[in-house]
């Protein structure tokens, strides 16, 4: 009972072992005494009559007592019942039954002989129906010039009836069991048709949890399996982009640090072999050096906030804030970052854009992803357009460029974390995760980010922030807070460098 198959084998078998020898039982009674026992009282009634005619041809026979025993001795061969001869005055006259020899010439008491003698008529009385006895019998009058001279007695003990049974006992018996082994049968091999699925279900997650390359199983089966199997290769197909993803997050770490690190090296070295003794090399060197360590520092930071949601919800420190401003002041870097690469850059700002409780510095960071994917990808001569309305209870804020486009089957994938579609691969800079910030943080604001590109057609994406605030302040997690703090303190750091004349990136 331990395993599957055996439970499923004897859910098959166990309710035919007790429903068909129930039905046995019960089509063997029904044969029998429906069909069997009818059957044969009808063929002794007609023996009875047959018998009848054949003493019509010799009248002799009720008048003397040898010719009617030879008369029974010539007929008793071709009948299967016991056969008497009764006289109209109730004296057994001749018989075929040894045990009734001793009573001949002697008056015997006959059921329903009366009646016979009263109306002249045939009398059957079947398997069951004479109390005291299982027998059948039939009484056929023979009748001369208008009386009865004698009845014909036929008589089939249920004794000699339930000799001609067992063959068709046994053959029921025996369809019953052939029934059984077929059920037998079909159990089994529906028992290993569901078992050898889900045994190598099984093995392929064992194989999976020791770490060996991941597989695809083949749908087959009924619908339930599968939509296991379903569930089973979807979470395959996730583990395998994420193994990808993993390996795309070496590399990019790898890249994205290792770039900075030997242009630092390169300065450090240049400041070492006297650069120091020129005012305005020595600026430019840790000029340089400073933008590095800022793009790296902005690279960790875009780490710790994808760590950070993955441990909790972000907390927003929501304050009422004009829009339009907001948006002037936010977008302005990236203009000068948009005509520093030779792009149009153009911006519609609605007049009456609302006051909404937002968390300005969060917005910024994922309108700033957007906005730097779009100046990014759009090749020089291109154009980024900025848009801002409010649409029914809905802020709009759309980016439009003129790069290369999205593909359709990529529109979706483009916001999962370390991905980078295929127009990505000409720009190897970045680790995949504008996209996937700006969209957590857009959402943790109670809006979500629509797309619409076509290769070739450039995209637009679209920020849809609802008017009403969210419904609660979301959770913080510790890792966020002390990311915000060390984004101001730095913030604060570049202010003071500026207020002494140092430029920073």
């Amino acid at each position: 009972m331990r395993r599957l198959r055996t439970r499923l084998i004897l859910s098959h078998i166990l309710p035919l072992l007790v429903v068909l020898p129930i039905i046995g039982v019960a089509l063997t009674y029904l044969l029998e005494t429906q069909v069997l026992l009818a059957g044969l009282s009808n063929e002794l009634e007609r023996q009875a009559l047959l018998v009848a005619d054949l003493a019509d041809n010799y009248p002799a026979i009720w008048y003397n007592p040898l010719q009617a025993q030879a008369f029974i001795a010539r007929v008793d061969p071709y009948i299967s019942a016991s056969m008497t001869l009764i006289t109209a005055d109730g004296v057994l006259w001749a018989s075929s039954n040894p045990d009734e020899q001793s009573n001949i010439g002697r008056p015997v008491t006959v059921p329903g002989f009366a009646e016979v003698l009263r109306t002249g008529a045939i009398l059957r009385i079947d398997y069951g129906q004479q109390q005291g006895t299982g027998a059948a019998d039939v009484l056929v009058p023979i009748i001369e010039r208008n009386r009865v001279i004698g009845v014909i007695r036929l008589t089939d003990p249920l004794s000699s009836v339930y000799e001609r049974f067992p063959r068709a006992r046994t053959f029921i018996f025996s369809v019953l069991a052939v029934g059984l082994l077929v059920g037998l049968g079909v159990g089994l091999y529906l028992a290993l048709d569901l078992e050898r699925p889900l045994t190598r279900s099984t093995e392929a997650i064992l194989r999976m949890a020791q770490g060996q390359p991941l597989e695809q199983l083949p749908e087959q089966g009924p619908a339930e399996y599968r939509l296991l199997v379903r569930a089973f290769n979807d979470l395959t197909v996730q583990l395998q982009s994420l193994e990808k993803a993993r390996l795309r997050l070496l590399a990019n770490l790898v890249h994205e640090i290792g770039r900075p690190l030997g242009a630092l090296r390169s300065a450090i070295q240049a400041l070492a072999g006297g650069a120091t003794e020129d005012p305005a090399l020595r600026d430019e060197l840790l000029n340089g050096m400073d933008a590095e360590v800022t793009r790296m520092r902005r690279l960790l930071d875009d780490l710790t906030q994808l760590y950070g949601q993955a441990l909790g919800p972000l907390e927003l420190d929501l304050t009422p804030t004009a829009i339009g401003p907001w948006l002037q002041q936010t977008l302005s870097p990236w203009r000068e970052a948009a005509l520093s690469k030779d792009l149009r850059w153009q911006t519609s700002l609605a007049p009456d854009l609302p006051i909404l409780n937002i968390d300005a510095d969060r917005l910024a960071q994922a309108l700033g992803n957007i906005v730097s994917n779009a100046i990014k990808y759009t090749p020089a001569g291109g154009s980024v357009a900025i848009t801002a309305r409010t649409v029914a209870a809905t802020l709009e804020i759309a980016v439009q460029d003129s790069g290369p486009g999205i593909p359709p089957e990529e529109q979706q994938r483009i916001f999962a974390p370390f991905y980078r579609g295929a127009a990505s691969h000409r720009f190897p800079q970045g680790m995949g995760l504008g996209l996937t910030i700006a969209r957590d943080l857009i959402t943790a604001h109670g809006g979500r980010i629509e797309i619409e590109s076509a290769p070739g057609s450039g995209s637009c994406f679209r920020l849809l922030l609802p008017l009403e605030p969210p419904p609660s302040r979301i959770e913080v997690s510790e890792s966020v807070i002390s990311n915000q703090q060390s984004a101001k303190k730095r913030e604060s750091e570049k202010n003071h460098l500026r207020d002494k004349g140092i430029a920073t990136d």
